[in-house]
């Protein structure tokens, strides 16, 4: 299953890399509220939107991935693999976002880091 891991790897990175793209994409959209005024300015806003194209599409091909992937490998060995994506958006947020990762959360970033040893480890 390990032969798989690189396929697996490139799925869940494409996957992370639509979370960055969304959220910078909503970043130069901004902050709103749901309201009736709002759906279609904000729809359009959203719909024509480089970053949030952007990140649709590599959702779109990371889920061909995915599928690629549930075809050859067990799911009991893939899906906990998906939080390797946690630890790649949490890392980037702070990079490129500037958030603030705290003691919890990167102890919660280093007991994910065990876990997915663990399931992939023979």
């Amino acid at each position: 299953m390990n032969k798989y891991l690189p396929l697996i790897l490139f799925g869940v990175l494409l996957n992370a890399c639509a979370q960055l793209v969304l959220k910078q994409g909503m970043r130069t959209i901004g902050s709103f509220t749901f309201t009736i005024n709002n759906i279609i300015p904000i729809g359009l806003k959203v719909a024509v939107n480089p970053f949030i194209i952007t990140g649709f599409g590599c959702y779109l091909v990371s889920v061909i991935v995915w599928l690629m992937v549930l075809s050859r490998v067990e799911v009991s060995y893939a899906y906990p693999l998906l939080s390797v994506g946690y630890i790649v958006t949490a890392f980037a947020g702070q990079i490129f976002f500037n958030e603030t990762i705290g003691i919890m959360r990167w102890a919660g970033i280093l007991v994910i880091c065990f876990g997915v040893y663990l399931i992939t480890a023979k």
